[in-house]
């Protein structure tokens, strides 16, 4: 399994982009939240309009979901003829952005899209994947979401301060891909770079990916102290691979 990071910064960061990332798992290629600036991330990375099998959505914030209308716009453009799944929290949030951005969209795409429903103990399996999930503590309602395949498990939190249920998720994961903001300072809704640390180090992860850092705090630059956990800082278009 591969990952590839096509965002890794907040909201409002011109240098890092949204956060969001490409999950490879044999045939199957999985994006992770589709903010503003995703589509066009993923376009530089690979402008096949069949190349995406899904998108998970984890919850209903612009840097998260906003980019879907001209993913799917361009989609169509490109005489797109695979199914595509999108795995979401709130079906009529997405619905209301893409008629939104361009009206009608669903009704002259020339592929079926599938909207699959998340609940916090459901399970969804999509070619060979196995998808769980867990309610963070943000602003509003986030799912983080643990993918399973023959080849690891990859975790990504969405945005969110972790929480038992969560960390429950997480426990044990090959690679963790975790929202922070502040070094160690906690804000509603998001976790401290420091306190995500800890918590991968308790839980037992192999690899903690920090992404979603402030703008601010990446310009002004910070150190790690030492942990027991590989702890990467990805910047856009970084890969990491999983191996078992």
């Amino acid at each position: 399994m591969k990952v590839i990071f096509l965002g890794t910064g907040e909201a409002f960061d011109e240098n890092y982009l949204n956060n969001s990332s490409l999950v490879v798992a044999g045939k199957t290629n999985l994006l992770l939240d589709c903010g503003m600036t995703t589509p066009y991330q993923l376009w530089k990375y690979d402008d096949n309009q069949n190349l995406l099998d899904a998108v998970y959505i984890s919850h209903s914030h612009a840097d998260h979901y906003f980019g879907l209308p001209a993913l799917l716009t361009r989609m169509w453009e490109e005489k797109r003829k695979k199914p595509f799944a999108i795995v979401c929290r709130r079906k009529e949030d997405i619905k209301k952005v893409a008629e939104a951005g361009y009206k009608g969209i669903f009704k002259k795409l020339g592929f079926k899209v599938s909207f699959v429903g998340i609940e916090k103990d459901s399970i969804v399996r999509f070619k060979g994947l196995e998808l769980s999930f867990a309610k963070a503590s943000h602003s509003i309602e986030n799912y983080a979401v643990r993918i399973e395949s023959r080849g690891g498990s990859v975790c990504y939190s969405g945005d969110g301060m972790f929480n038992e249920e969560t960390e429950r998720l997480y426990e044990n994961c090959d690679l963790l891909i975790h929202e922070t903001y502040l070094y160690d300072k906690k804000l509603i809704g998001h976790a401290s770079v420091a306190s995500v640390v800890d918590m991968a180090e308790r839980d037992n992860i192999k690899v903690l990916a920090l992404t979603h850092i402030n703008r601010n705090l990446r310009k002004k630059g910070f150190s790690l102290t030492k942990s027991k956990v590989k702890i990467a800082v990805p910047k856009p278009f970084d890969t990491l691979t999983i191996r078992r």
